[in-house]
């Protein structure tokens, strides 16, 4: 059959047409199109960007000014303000995508949409970093200050608050910035597709610990010395949906005989298709791998930008968050979590059925994004209704489970082939992992500990170990990273390092010496820790003064002349009679140009102008070594504990392995510095495990959670009952603390425990005992049991348990003289058997289970359970030697605290006329009354004869500075009064009851005059 003519000719018109489109697609790219961009002028220009101001005054009157007119390339000031109200927003575009994306063609462009809707649209350009001068070395910090920075401009121009809007990772630079100014001038944020939690809700469904290994990676060995160029970033982005792109592709050449249906979509296909992308700079992608991937910041805070550091927490502002119910790299989940972290911010959703690109470009986003957006603004501005759609989110309901986006694909008709597909990818991902839970809990231990411990097993007398050589360690291998967080500020590694060594000159100056003991008294800031570092890197002795009035016996009993101070203890060094080596106080110093005799001020000595001695190795110590001083206050006497550098690194490298502390943690040293655990656990272990430092001027509950959410702690150091405080604060419905991983400290009461773990769910407690001059250390790795010391460190010192007499506590011998092992749940003396050599100041034991050997004693009694878990009773100085048996302190006080009555408790004797009497007194929590069965029934766990005789509830029980209970105060009254909440000990029956006048006073013995009669 013949074709007709009419048939020819029209098969000829359209293969015509195809050859005609597809040459000047081959020619110029793609199809050329008569449409004109919106007309902007710069409204200035920085090296970082270009900020646009479309419809502006000049640009925008009749709406011909040609789109790019510089009018003002320096001062926005010079931009006259516009004579209308209306409200301005600023659109800030991803990284790897142009600013273009936000005007792509005249039938989808926000900025038209957002100014015939009467907004003033302005748009950050940050240009082609591959074609701008240093823009391949643009850093996270860089982007999200000129964020920070146009708000300010366009406030100076406008004359009022800003919108702040950004699409994917531009909306993640919003958030950034918001925080980092704390929502200052700012009257909203909206985001496209922005999500804050990129592990947890990770594009593609793809589990959290795969991209986070891949992040490692990449930030490791991909982008660690090369950046992105943009045609690599169009073609991921094409194929994160390739089946997508191949169907666009498929129908682009079916249709591209007919010019009329090509020609609307043309310059979003070129767009996507490549020309919308550009370069991505190294270090801004490392940046972001490190802190939002696998540091997770925008979750858990702590985020850096330049020297500060913030938290999404500081947003204030109302948020809306608009979301793609079918976008797999903005994933939903992710995107709402913006709830959960910024409690203080009213945050709102808008759900669009669209992909990631189809929120911002296209006719979803024409008819349904930018009438919201729009309605949102006006809403905020107080001159329209809430819109339809927007939905309050709360902080529970950010993690609500969303339903799979590869579901809703299947719905979609045309793309259940990539909804199936990207399903399958997910559960299989899911399912491996799950597959690898086991062995990666029995070997994750083992992998990041191992390396530490070896370390520590190889460190011998002469080895060159302590705390300055590994902080230059730390600067040598990670000199960017956060060092110490401190007053919102962050101090890098390599900046901490450089600081030490000019300390370090200027103390060789003054006449400071390797092996000289010098003192440090200074609050709680970074100029401590440096001081007390540049004195190790001198191979001097840090002795540390701890704030006391009585700092002229502390001197002569450390035999200290020239002490380190802030401004603050300079006055009371000098009094002391010590020389006074100013150091620090930043802002607040104020200190006279004479500053007096006795007084040098070291921040004057020029560090560049000391000649150093021929003398001078930095970081000299060796193991054996005397490398700190510390004092302890346990019998009304001062007493001095010697620290070698050995003991140093025993319990830093412990720390980290125990809490395993890598660059991601974050470690809030809630302990002074001149006490054991602030210097040899919480700080000590942090830089061992290279981890970030959050120093706190001291311990208050009422900001704990804002510090913990702005400095994104993971770790929490504490002494003793000091979380009690904590845990009396009131929760608020919107603090919620996704940070904190665990508590980690010595001697906090069992009740106590218990409550810190209600209050913050998901945590533990890592409970260490340490002695501060015997090389042992005990942690409760792998037990939950509240109140267990756990079991000796891998790399510490050998420990055994002897018995001892009950009445004198010497230790019991038995066949050839040798010490009797204690058995399975009895107490204990326990003794360390050292590694390295002993100081001699230190009493050491000899021929104690064979002929030779060398044990110490760490004067305190525990007992150990059939796990191998070690319990500690009580120090052996503290134990009340009754005539039924000695009761031991701390077991008693655990005992009486898993009452949920019973605030804290301690046990004390008292001398009365049938010899010592063991009192126990305890302090209330909550309004419930605390009774004699209550008491009994508490007890039953303490053997009889070591359960107190006398049992009262006190209003209160002090605590030390270092926060330990203090029972000196009461033992200082003698027994306590008759009354309703005083019980003593039946001997007959075990049971208590109560203390009547009669039975006290045939206690009292005649030679005693009592206090508390």
């Amino acid at each position: 059959m013949t074709p007709r003519p009419d048939t020819l000719a029209a098969a000829l018109t359209t293969a015509t047409s195809f050859v005609v489109n597809a040459v000047e697609v081959l020619r110029f790219g793609g199809l050329q199109t008569d449409e004109e961009p919106s007309p902007f002028e710069i409204a200035t220009r920085r090296p970082m960007y270009r900020l646009r101001r479309y419809y502006g005054p000049v640009a925008g009157g009749a709406g011909h000014r040609p789109a790019g007119v510089d009018v003002d390339e320096v001062d926005v000031d010079a931009v006259d303000v516009d004579e209308g109200p209306r409200p301005p927003i600023v659109l800030v575009p991803p990284m790897m995508i142009s600013a273009d994306i936000w005007d792509v063609s005249p039938s989808t462009s926000a900025v038209a949409a957002l100014h015939e809707a009467g907004m003033d649209p302005w748009v950050i350009d940050f240009g082609s970093p591959d074609l701008e001068d240093g823009g391949l070395e643009r850093t996270l910090t860089d982007h999200v200050v000129a964020v920070s920075e146009v708000i300010d401009l366009v406030t100076a121009a406008t004359g009022r608050s800003v919108h702040l809007g950004g699409y994917s990772q531009g909306g993640m630079f919003c958030y950034q910035a918001a925080a980092y100014r704390r929502s200052r001038d700012l009257e909203s944020i909206v985001t496209f597709g922005s999500p804050v939690d990129w592990r947890g809700s990770a594009p593609l469904g793809v589990p959290e610990d795969v991209i986070v290994n891949v992040a490692r990676f990449v930030a490791g060995y991909v982008f660690s010395d090369r950046s992105l160029p943009g045609w690599l970033a169009s073609t991921g982005f094409r194929l994160l949906d390739p089946i997508k792109t191949a169907r666009s592709q498929v129908g682009f050449l079916r249709q591209l005989h007919d010019r009329e249906a090509l020609i609307g979509h043309e310059r979003q296909r070129r767009f996507l298709g490549g020309e919308g992308f550009v370069a991505w700079s190294g270090p801004a992608i490392v940046d972001m791998m490190q802190q939002v991937i696998i540091q997770n910041r925008m979750m858990v805070g702590g985020f850096v930008v330049g020297d500060h550091v913030v938290s999404l927490a500081d947003i204030t502002c109302p948020v809306l968050a608009v979301l793609g119910e079918v976008d797999e790299i903005g994933v939903p989940a992710g995107v709402r979590k913006i709830a959960a972290v910024a409690p203080s911010a009213e945050v709102y959703e808008f759900p669009v059925r669209a992909g990631h690109f189809g929120l911002v470009v296209g006719s979803t986003a024409s008819s349904q994004t930018w009438p919201a957006v729009t309605d949102w603004i006006g809403w905020i501005e107080g001159t329209g209704e809430r819109p339809e759609g927007i939905a309050e989110v709360g902080p529970d309901s950010a993690g609500d489970p969303t339903p799979t986006t590869a579901v809703m694909l299947a719905a979609e008709g045309a793309n259940q082939v990539a909804g199936i597909g990207v399903g399958m990818v997910r559960g299989a991902g899911h399912l491996a992992v799950g597959a690898l839970q086991t062995t990666r809990a029995l070997g994750y231990e083992a992998l990041h500990a191992a390396p530490r411990l070896m370390r520590l097993g190889q460190i011998q007398t002469g080895t060159r170990i302590s705390f300055a050589k590994i902080m230059a360690e730390r600067a040598r291998t990670q000199p960017g990273d956060a060092c110490f967080l401190f007053a919102d500020r962050v101090h890098t590694y390599s900046a901490v390092d450089a600081r030490i060594t000019n300390v370090v000159r200027g103390l060789i100056e003054v006449g400071v010496r390797q092996g000289d003991h010098i003192g440090v008294l200074m609050e709680t800031r970074p100029s401590a820790l440096v001081a007390i570092a540049a004195l190790s890197r001198l191979g001097a002795v840090a002795v540390l003064l701890p704030p006391s009035p009585d700092l002229s016996e502390l001197l002569l009993l450390s035999s200290v002349s020239e002490v380190v101070v802030d401004p603050e203890h300079a006055a009371g060094v000098t009094d002391a009679g010590a020389r006074a080596l100013v150091l620090g106080g930043g802002a607040d110093r104020d200190l006279p140009g004479d500053l007096g005799e006795g007084v040098v001020d070291l921040e004057r000595i020029d560090p560049d102008a000391v000649e150093l001695p021929r003398w001078y190795r930095p970081d000299p110590g060796r193991a054996g070594d005397l490398a700190f001083v510390v004092f302890t206050r346990t019998t009304g006497s001062w007493q001095t504990k010697l620290v070698t550098n050995h003991r140093w690194a025993l319990s830093a490298f412990g720390t980290a392995s125990a809490a395993r502390l890598t660059a991601a943690s974050t470690v809030y040293c809630l302990s002074p510095l001149h006490h054991p655990s602030g210097l040899l656990t919480a700080v000590g272990g942090a830089v061992v495990g290279g981890s970030r430092i959050a120093l706190s001027r001291g311990f208050d509950p009422a900001t704990f959670d804002e510090e913990i959410r702005r400095y994104g702690v993971t770790v929490v150091s504490y002494t003793w009952a000091m979380m009690r405080e904590l845990v009396r604060q009131p929760v608020h419905p919107r603090d919620t603390l996704p940070t904190i991983t665990l508590f980690m400290g010595s001697g906090m009461p069992r009740g106590v425990w218990r409550r810190v773990l209600d209050r913050y769910p998901g945590t533990r407690v890592l409970e260490f005992y340490a002695g501060t001059e015997v090389d042992v250390v005990l942690a409760n790795l792998s037990t939950s049991k509240q109140g267990a010391r756990g079991r000796p460190l891998p790399g510490t010192a050998e420990v055994r348990l002897v018995e001892v007499d009950p009445d004198s506590g010497s230790i019991i011998t038995g066949p050839g003289g040798y010490a009797v092992p204690s058995e399975v749940g009895a107490p204990g003396l326990l003794l360390a058997r050292p590694r390295l050599r002993v100081d001699a100041s230190i009493r050491r034991l000899r021929g104690v289970f064979r002929r030779g050997d060398t044990w110490v004693s760490t004067d305190d009694v525990f007992e150990r359970d059939r796990d191998g878990d070690f319990w500690l009773l009580g120090p052996a100085s503290t134990v009340v030697r009754t005539s039924h048996g000695p009761v031991f302190p701390i077991q008693v006080a655990d005992a009486l605290g898993d009452l949920p009555e019973v605030d804290i408790a301690v046990v004390y004797g008292v001398p009365a006329a049938t010899g010592p009497v063991a009192v126990a007194a305890v302090s209330k929590w909550g309004s419930t009354a605390i009774t004699a069965a209550d008491v009994g029934g508490a007890l039953v766990s303490v053997p009889s004869a070591g359960r107190p005789d006398i049992v009262h509830v006190v209003d209160t029980i002090p605590v030390t500075n270092w926060y330990r209970p203090d029972a000196t105060a009461l033992a200082a009254r003698g027994l306590p009064k008759a009354g309703p909440r005083t019980w003593i000990r039946d001997p007959a029956s075990g049971e208590y009851v109560r203390l009547t006048k009669a039975v006290r006073d045939g206690l009292v013995p005649s030679t005693v005059t009592d206090g508390g009669r």
